[in-house]
Order: C-alpha cells, then structure tokens, then sequence
C-alpha cells in the first residue's frame, strides 16, 4: 500500500512536506506542491481526511445553523455559501434549529464536538443565559443577520432598519396613512430594527398611532393575523410584511377573503419570494444582497479559521445596503 513516505520520495521532499501540502498548508510553496500532489496521483495515494482532521485537531467542515430551511432566503444564501467555502477548500455542514435558541446551543455544541473548523449562524437567540452559551463554544464563530447583544462576534448583515423605513416612505407617498406592519418576534434584533425603521418614518409623517402585529416571520401565523386584520370593521389600507414567507401568508388571506390587491389592500416586504415573476400581483419590495452576504460572512469565518493571531481578535461589523424593487402589489389607496 502506498504511504506519504513514497509520496514525499518521489517528490523528492520530506515526509513532513508532503503532509502539509495534503493540509493545503501555505507554507509549501506552490511549485513544492505541484511535485508532491503530481507524485501522488502517480502513486495512486489519496490523502486519508480523518488522519488529517485528527493532526489537525479541526475537520474540514464548516457548519451553518440556520433557523428555518423552508424560507426561501437562506436557501439562496446557503448555495452561495456552500459555492465559496468549496473554494477555499472546505465542505458544508447544514443544520436547522426551527428557531428555537435552546436548540441552537444544543446544535451548537454537537457542531464543536465534532470538531467543525467553524460555524455560520443565523441567531435567534438573546439574553445573559443564551450569550453565555455562545461564548462556551470552541470554535470561530460568525453571526449572519441578527445581532446578539453582549457578544463580539463578527457580523454580516443588512440595514434592516433602512429596509422597513424604504417600504414604509414608498407607502406613505402613494398616500397611505393605514399601514399595518406586520412584525417578526419582537426579541429577534432584525425584527426591533424592522419596527423600528417603520416607527420613524410613520413619525416623520406625523402619524403617532401605529398598528403593528407579530407575525412570527413564519406563514400560518401571518396568515392567521392578517385574516384578523381584514375582517376589521376598518381594515388597513396597506400592509408592510417583514420577511418574504409572511407577506405570502398575507398574500393568500388577501386572495381568500376576496380582496383585490392592490386596488383595496397594497401589500410590500422585506426580502424576495421564490417564483417572484409569476406570483399575481408582483410584489413591491426590498432585496438584500444575498450574495454579498454570503461572501463576506465566509471570508470572515476562514479568516478567523486560518489566522491564529485574530482568533480572538475584536468582531468586525458589514452592513450592507438594501435595494427598493418595485412591483404591482402597491398603489395609491382608494379615497
């Protein structure tokens, strides 16, 4: 059987060499490389992953925690995700939460038992107990989306608050004054950003009474508020989903109860839903860049990975700008 002393041999370096190079270490020169992956694949030797893991006390996964795999959005940030850690030579290890903190952490700690290189999380967490967990955990670790109060992480995510306040300001000057925003749980930081946004711009109108429910960022809970919403005696006249899966809730409520979008009830959201360009009315709003978000956030991650001397270095921060996309769910309400 082929060894990685016969490698380094025929090569015609050290057997330490040889092993480095199959660590993709960047200390092997690139020209020392090539003899020694040219002289494997001669020998027919294929470097054994689990024996470099264990040398290495880290694998060559990189896990990602994210709280919902059916909501469109971090479908398309995982494949981006997944695109560049291959790249760099690491494959992706996805796990969901179903947006529980407790089940998180747990997540969370099974990933650094086994001893994954590091992990992208998409937080649902807060407070001193669920802080206390993350900052247990022995591995780097980069936040995408969602803040977490008290930790000092790195972070990628959008301007939320600019989202909301884009979509709310769009409202306002076809002549809304009745909107309805349409929340995620209002401990999740995006969530509080979202609101937050909406509260300023409805201030900036002069307008002091604010209508805002919990949607949960999930589908049957949007559905269910939005069909109390319409079956007011005055309903709104325009409502602001804050993520894509809850405007598609308020989107069939509208359709079932009969309503006519946007000619009675203008809908818009924050983030884009699958089969956009067929879905009737096409909707009115704010995309992130998904694609940005994920390269930096992975950037970060190996950079923490591979660079010992800002392991523990102070988090860095990328707020990235959201971009307005204007559809057919919006118009001037009925006077």
């Amino acid at each position: 059987m082929t060894t990685i002393r016969d490698v380094a041999r025929l090569a015609g370096v050290s057997s330490s060499t040889a092993s480095l190079t199959f660590s993709k270490s960047k200390r092997v020169s690139p020209d020392t490389a090539k003899k020694v992956w040219e002289a494997a694949q001669e020998l027919g030797y294929r470097p054994n992953p689990l024996a470099q893991s264990l040398k290495r006390g880290r694998t060559n996964l990189i896990g990602i925690v994210v709280g919902d795999l059916s909501n469109p959005f971090f479908g398309i940030l995982l494949k981006e995700i997944e695109r560049h850690a291959k790249r760099a030579g690491y494959n992706v290890l996805v796990a969901e939460s179903d947006a529980d903190p407790e089940q998180e952490l747990s997540v969370l700690d099974h990933l650094a038992s086994q001893r994954v290189a590091g992990t992208l999380l998409f937080p649902h967490g807060s407070g001193p107990e669920y802080v206390r967990g993350l900052k247990a955990l022995d591995m780097p670790l980069v936040t995408i989306d969602h803040k977490i109060e008290g930790t000092n992480f790195d972070l990628v995510c959008s301007d939320n608050r600019l989202a909301a306040s884009m979509l709310t300001e769009h409202l306002l000057r076809l002549g809304h004054r009745q909107i309805t925003h349409m929340s995620g749980p209002a401990h999740m930081w995006t969530a509080a950003e979202r609101i937050k946004g909406f509260r300023h711009s409805m201030a900036a109108a002069g307008i002091s009474t604010l209508d805002i429910v919990n949607g949960g960022y999930m589908y049957e809970p949007a559905y269910a508020s939005a069909m109390e919403l319409l079956t007011r005696a005055e309903p709104p006249t325009a409502i602001l989903a804050a993520n894509n899966v809850m405007a598609l809730g308020c989107l069939a409520a509208l359709q079932d109860l009969g309503f006519n979008c946007p000619e009675e009830i203008s809908l818009a959201t924050i983030d884009n839903v699958p089969w956009s360009s067929v879905i009737k009315p096409k909707l009115t709003l704010v995309e992130q860049d998904q694609a940005k978000l994920a390269k930096t956030a992975i950037d970060y991650l190996i950079d923490r990975m591979q660079n010992a001397e800002i392991r523990n270095a102070i988090g860095r921060e990328t707020v990235l700008t959201p971009r307005l996309s204007l559809g057919n769910s919006t118009q001037a309400p009925r006077t």
